[in-house]
C-alpha cells in the first residue's frame, strides 16, 4: 500500500479563466477500487492526464507507483492481436495472458485473429487483460464500458471486482457498485471521496442535500425574522433620540443622559441583531453549493391518430446472405418505452435502421403508420459542430426549450457561446437527446444514447422520460436506466 497525495491542486486550460481545479486536496490509497464519478465536463479525464503528466498545473501530486491509462491506443489494428499486446505489454508469461482472458471468457484463438476482426466487447476485453498484466502500476480506466451490452458489462465488473489498485471512470450504476469500495467524486465546488460503492455515496449526498435544503429553509426564516427585528429597533432607537431636544408632555425638561443612554442601548442591541444577521448569511451561503438541480421542464409529443404506430411480425433482417436477426415480432403503441435488448451483433441497430426507413434487406411483415414523425438520436457525434443557437435553427427546434433541457443537464451558460465540436463526448450526446426532446414528433428512436453521459444525468433524463411519457423505442446497456424507464422490453 501506498499514497497518492494531492496538495493545492490549481488548474486551468491555456486561454480560459475558468478553473477545472482549485487549490483542491485529497489522497488515494493505491489500494483502492476508486469508482470516479461527476458531471461531464467537470475534468474527470483532465485529472486523469495530470496524473499522468500531460500538463503542468499548480500544487503539488506525489505518488511512488507508475500510471497506467484505459483505453490503449492501438494503431496498427491489422495486426495480430498477440502482436498489439506485445507492444502494449514487454514482459509477461503466456500463461498470464491466458489467466486474464480466461477470467474474461475470451477464448485464446482471438489472439491469432487480427485485432480489427474482434468486436468492440472482445477488443474492450483483450486490451483489459493486457493493463492488468503491468505490474507495480496503478490504473487509470477511462469508460470501458462503452459498447459493451449487458452480458459484458456483467462479465468486465466481476472482473474488476477482483482486482484493485484503480481509477475506473463509469457512468453505469450497477457496473459501479459491483467493483468499487470508494467513490472518488467531483461537485460544484470540492473533490469529495467516501467509502462505499455508488448506491452509497448518492445515498450520503442526498441525505445531505435534503439536510441543507432544511438548513437554508430554517436561515431564509431566521435572516427574515432578524431583520425585521433590526428595522423596529432602528425605528425605536431614531424616535427615542428624537425627544432629546423635546419636553415631556407634563411640561418638565427631559433627561437627556437618561434618553441618550436608551438609545445607545438600542443601538447596540440593533447591531447586535445585524451582526447575528451576517453570521446567518455567512451560513447559508455555505449550503446548497452542491446542488444537483434546475427548473422542471415540460416537454410534450405528437398525438397520432392511431393507438399503433408500427408493427413487426415475424421480421427477420440480412446483410447479403448473413441472418442478421429472425422472426422478431412486436408493436410500438403510444405510451410505450420499449427497450431492445440483446447482445451486441443481435440485430438491434438493424431494427432501428429498419423503423427509421433505411434500405434494409428483410423478410415477414413491416408495418408503419402513414406519415409517422420519428426524431432519431444516433451513437455517432462526430458530425456536430457550430454554436447551439445555430443548431436549433437548422433542426427546427425552439431554441429556449432546447437550451432550457441542456441547462437541465448541467451545461453552464458560458457552454452556450462554445462551439459544439469541443464539447465533451457527454456533452455532445446531451446536445443530441436536447435535440430530440425539443422537437415535435410521434416516436423517438435513441440507439446507445447514455454513451459517455454522466450518472446524474442519465438519472434527470429519467425522471423526464417517466414524467412526460414519450412514446419511445431504446437500444441502452445501462440496467439501471432501462429498469427505470422501459414499460416493454423486446429481447433479440
Amino acid at each position: 500500500m501506498s499514497l497518492i497525495q494531492v496538495t493545492n491542486l490549481t488548474f486551468a486550460y491555456d486561454g480560459s479563466y475558468d478553473y477545472i481545479f482549485e487549490d483542491v486536496n485529497f489522497q488515494i490509497d493505491t489500494d483502492w477500487k476508486l469508482g470516479f464519478t461527476g458531471r461531464n465536463g467537470r475534468g474527470k479525464t483532465t485529472f486523469l492526464n495530470l496524473l499522468l503528466g500531460k500538463y503542468e498545473y499548480s500544487g503539488h501530486i506525489s505518488a511512488n507507483v507508475s500510471f497506467e491509462y484505459f483505453p490503449f491506443k492501438v494503431n496498427n489494428k491489422g495486426h495480430n492481436t498477440i502482436d498489439i499486446i506485445n507492444d502494449i505489454v514487454a514482459d509477461y508469461q503466456h500463461w498470464e495472458l491466458m489467466r486474464e482472458l480466461t477470467l474474461l471468457k475470451v477464448s485464446e484463438d482471438v489472439l491469432y485473429r487480427s485485432f480489427d476482426s474482434l468486436s468492440n466487447g472482445e477488443q474492450t476485453k483483450v486490451l483489459l487483460a493486457a493493463l492488468f498484466l503491468k505490474e507495480n502500476s496503478f490504473l487509470l480506466i477511462d469508460e470501458p464500458t462503452n459498447h459493451l451490452d449487458m452480458k459484458a458489462r456483467k462479465l468486465v465488473s466481476a472482473y474488476l471486482k477482483s482486482k484493485s489498485g484503480f481509477i475506473l471512470v463509469s457512468h453505469d450504476r450497477a457496473f459501479l457498485d459491483n467493483c468499487v469500495d470508494h467513490i472518488l467524486s467531483i461537485n460544484k465546488t470540492n473533490i469529495d471521496i467516501q467509502r462505499g460503492d455508488f448506491s452509497d455515496w448518492w445515498e450520503n449526498k442526498q441525505r445531505q442535500d435534503h439536510y441543507e435544503l432544511a438548513e437554508n429553509e430554517k436561515l431564509k426564516k431566521d435572516i427574515k425574522r432578524l431583520s425585521d427585528s433590526a428595522k423596529r429597533t432602528n425605528d425605536w432607537s431614531h424616535e427615542v433620540e428624537k425627544t432629546k431636544n423635546g419636553t415631556r408632555n407634563s411640561g418638565s425638561k427631559v433627561d437627556k443622559g437618561y434618553i441618550g443612554h436608551k438609545a445607545a442601548k438600542m443601538m447596540k442591541r440593533s447591531k447586535s441583531i445585524e451582526n447575528r444577521q451576517q453570521s446567518a448569511l455567512d451560513e447559508k451561503s455555505k449550503l446548497l453549493r452542491n446542488m444537483e438541480s434546475s427548473d422542471d421542464l415540460k416537454i410534450s409529443q405528437l398525438a397520432y391518430h392511431r393507438n399503433q404506430l408500427a408493427e413487426l411480425e415475424n421480421v427477420s433482417i440480412y446483410y447479403g446472405e448473413k441472418v442478421v436477426c429472425q422472426n422478431v415480432s412486436f408493436t410500438i403503441e403510444q405510451g410505450e418505452r420499449i427497450a431492445l435488448s440483446g447482445q451486441n451483433g443481435s440485430g438491434k441497430s438493424s431494427i432501428i435502421k429498419l423503423l427509421c426507413g433505411q434500405d434494409i434487406t428483410y423478410s415477414g411483415t413491416f408495418r408503419k403508420g402513414s406519415q409517422l414523425q420519428i426524431s432519431y438520436v444516433s451513437q455517432d457525434t462526430s458530425h456536430l459542430q457550430g454554436n447551439l443557437t445555430d443548431f436549433a435553427k437548422q433542426n427546427g427546434i425552439d431554441e429556449s426549450l432546447f437550451k432550457a433541457i441542456l441547462r437541465k443537464l448541467d451545461f453552464a451558460r458560458v457552454q452556450f457561446e462554445k462551439d459544439i465540436s469541443a464539447f465533451s463526448g457527454g456533452q455532445k450526446k446531451k446536445v443530441l437527446i436536447a435535440k430530440s426532446l425539443s422537437q415535435n414528433v410521434h416516436l423517438h428512436i435513441w440507439d446507445e444514447p447514455l454513451n459517455f453521459i454522466d450518472v446524474i444525468s442519465r438519472m434527470q433524463i429519467e425522471e423526464l422520460l417517466i414524467q412526460y411519457a414519450p412514446t419511445l423505442l431504446f437500444v441502452e446497456h445501462d440496467a439501471e436506466f432501462c429498469h427505470h424507464v422501459a414499460t416493454k422490453i423486446i429481447e433479440l
